[in-house]
């Protein structure tokens, strides 16, 4: 690994992580709803969640599950099946469940398990990982692995600095959806309107 090597995988990291996916839209639709400290118990339960697909990736599993298509669908259709229940738990709930100006009343462990089930179900992650870390992996030196872990390192902080500010940002924008009434009331159709466009995007996506 060279400095060059390094800079340039974390530019293209950061474009790739900004780009609209699923888990950048599952923390926006937490923290438009609920606040920036639910984006943000989210962001590190995605973030518990690519721990375990850098490990995968790094130890080469990623690549098991890439070539057996049975179990690619049934992880992928299981993550969409997830969302779409969110979407509907969330086209379910009242209006009044919504004033949550007051952030002290989050489950925050249930905000932190959603982002690891949310990250665990999503195929695409270990695949991502699979066609993109190879590219900057300098074989020459050998440690493949080492490599692979320390590029999967830096992934995880840029991502947690980027789903991070998403949080601070979309947790304002919630703030003051909360505080109109005409949004307010329909805000859980928001979420779940979203949580069901990142289930349809998951389930008919392509390896």
């Amino acid at each position: 690994m060279d400095y060059l090597s390094v800079i340039s995988f974390l530019g293209a990291a950061i474009v790739l992580t900004i780009m609209p996916g699923p888990d950048n839209l599952f923390t926006l639709a937490q923290s438009i709803a609920k606040g920036k400290n639910a984006g943000i118990f989210t962001t590190l339960g995605l973030c518990t969640g690519l721990l375990v697909h850098i490990a995968a990736a790094t130890v080469g599993i990623s690549a098991v599950i890439y070539k057996s298509a049975f179990a690619f669908t049934i992880v992928k259709y299981a993550g969409a099946a997830y969302l779409l229940f969110l979407a509907f738990k969330s086209f379910r709930e009242k209006t009044s469940s919504l004033n949550l100006l007051n952030e002290d009343t989050l489950d925050y462990k249930s905000l932190y398990k959603k982002g690891v089930i949310m990250n665990l179900l999503n195929p695409k992650v270990s695949l991502f990982f699979l066609a993109f870390f190879p590219q900057f992996i300098n074989y020459e030196n050998g440690h493949v692995s080492i490599q692979m872990l320390v590029y999967g390192i830096l992934f995880l902080v840029q991502t947690l600095v980027i789903f991070s500010l998403i949080s601070l940002f979309a947790g304002k924008v919630g703030h003051f959806l909360r505080k109109n009434p005409t949004f307010s009331q329909k805000i859980n159709y928001i979420q779940g309107s979203l949580f069901t466009l990142i289930g349809l995007k998951i389930a008919f996506s392509q390896k």
